[in-house]
C-alpha cells in the first residue's frame, strides 16, 4: 500500500467530515471547524510544494490536531463519567495545548466545578467518589467485548506467524500460510483458505486500520446482540467476502486475485451494524447511527476506487453479508429492543 496516499486521503476526507458536522447550526464545538481547515491548509501546502510527502505532512498534522484531542475527549468524558474528575481535568488541560478552543476551556472549567463539589461530598469519606466507581466501571469495560478482544488478538498473533514465515508482502510467503488464491480453492479444493485468509495481512498499516476499526466498531454491536451473535456475523461475512470474490472470478467479472485481510468481515460488521438500526429505526439516534454507517460506507468505497491495491468486490460482499445477517440477528430473542439500542 501507498502510505502517502493513504495519510493524504485520510488528513482530507477527516477533515471534509468535521467541517460538515460543524457547519450544522445545531452542531457543537464548533472550534473544530477552525482546526480542520488547519489541517486541510497544511495538506494544501504540502501538495502544491513537496507533493511526494503531502500524504505524511497532511496525516501528521491530522494526527496532532485532530485525532489525538478527539480521543482524548473521549476519555476525558468516560473519565467524568465514572466521577474521576481529576483526573478528566488534568487530561483537558494537556488537550488545551493541541486544541485551545473556547469549547476545551469550557470542558475544563466545568470539570474543576464538579471536581470541587466531588470533593466537598467525599470529606468524609477515606476513599474519594471518583476512585469507587472507576474501581467498579474498569473490569465491567474491559469484559464487555470478548469477542472483539479475541478477534484483535488472533489477528496480531497471526500477524507475528506471518513475520516468522518471511516477507509478508512475498505472494509465495501469504500463499504458503493460508491466503486465498482462486486457483488453490477452485481447482485444488482448499477451501480452508476463505478461513485462514481473514486472519493474514499484507504489513503492519494493513493490520492497524484493520484492528483499530475493528476496535472502534466492534464492542457496540456485541454488546447490542451479543458475543456468539457478534462471531456469526464476523465470520460469515468474512467467508461471504471471499466467496463472493471467488464467485465474481469464476464468472468472469474480477480477475484472479490473491486477497488476505480482515476487511470483509469489517465490512461486516459495518453491515450488520445497518440491518440491525434498519430493523430498530424507530428507536431514538437510530437515524443518525444509520447516517454514520451510510457515512462509513460511501468513504470506504472512496478509498477503494482510489487505491487499486484494494478489493472493493471483497469490501461490499462482506457488506451485504453483514447487513443480511444484522436483519436476522435483531430478529432474534435477547438483541435489544427499538428503546435500548446502544452505537
Amino acid at each position: 500500500m501507498n502510505l502517502n496516499h493513504i495519510f493524504l486521503f485520510i488528513a482530507v476526507i477527516s477533515s471534509l467530515l468535521v467541517l460538515a458536522r460543524a457547519l450544522r447550526p445545531s452542531a457543537p464545538y464548533h472550534g473544530w471547524r477552525v482546526v480542520a481547515l488547519i489541517v486541510l491548509g497544511i495538506t494544501g501546502v504540502a501538495w502544491l510544494f513537496w507533493r511526494g510527502a503531502a500524504g505524511y505532512v497532511g496525516g501528521c498534522a491530522w494526527f496532532v490536531l485532530l485525532f489525538v484531542p478527539a480521543i482524548g475527549l473521549r476519555k476525558m468524558t468516560d473519565l467524568a463519567a465514572a466521577g474521576n474528575y481529576r483526573s478528566a481535568k488534568k487530561l483537558g488541560e494537556a488537550l488545551q495545548i493541541l486544541h485551545p478552543t473556547s469549547e476545551m476551556r469550557s470542558h475544563v472549567q466545568l470539570l474543576r466545578q464538579l471536581e470541587s463539589q466531588a470533593n466537598d461530598r467525599s470529606g468524609f469519606s477515606s476513599i474519594p467518589i471518583g476512585r469507587k466507581t472507576a474501581r467498579r466501571r474498569l473490569p465491567g469495560q474491559l469484559r464487555s467485548a470478548p469477542a472483539v478482544l479475541i478477534f484483535i488478538g488472533l489477528n496480531a498473533v497471526a500477524f507475528v506467524f506471518e513475520i516468522s514465515a518471511g516477507d509478508w508482502n512475498d505472494p509465495e510467503v501469504l500463499h504458503r500460510i493460508g491466503a486465498l488464491d482462486p486457483y488453490s480453492v477452485v481447482v485444488q479444493h482448499e477451501y480452508w483458505r476463505l478461513f485462514t485468509a481473514l486472519f493474514l495481512h499484507g504489513g503492519v498499516v494493513h493490520l492497524l486500520f484493520n484492528v483499530f476499526a475493528l476496535y472502534v466498531l466492534g464492542p457496540p454491536l456485541e454488546r447490542s446482540i451479543g458475543t456468539m451473535r457478534f462471531v456469526a456475523c464476523y465470520l460469515i461475512s468474512g467467508l461471504a467476502s471471499g466467496a463472493g470474490v471467488m464467485g465474481l472470478i469464476l464468472i468472469g467479472l474480477m480477475q484472479p486475485v490473491q486477497l488476505v485481510g480482515a476487511s470483509g468481515s469489517i465490512m461486516g460488521i459495518v453491515g450488520a451494524w445497518a440491518g440491525f438500526l434498519m430493523r430498530h429505526r424507530h428507536a431514538p439516534y437510530a437515524k443518525q447511527r444509520l447516517a454514520n454507517v451510510a457515512m462509513i460506507v460511501a468513504i470506504q468505497i472512496a478509498f477503494d476506487l482510489s487505491t487499486p491495491q484494494v478489493s472493493m468486490a471483497a469490501h461490499l460482499c462482506g457488506l451485504i453479508a453483514g447487513f443480511l445477517l444484522g436483519l436476522i440477528v435483531a430478529l432474534q430473542p435477547g438483541s435489544l429492543t427499538p428503546g435500548k439500542v446502544r452505537g
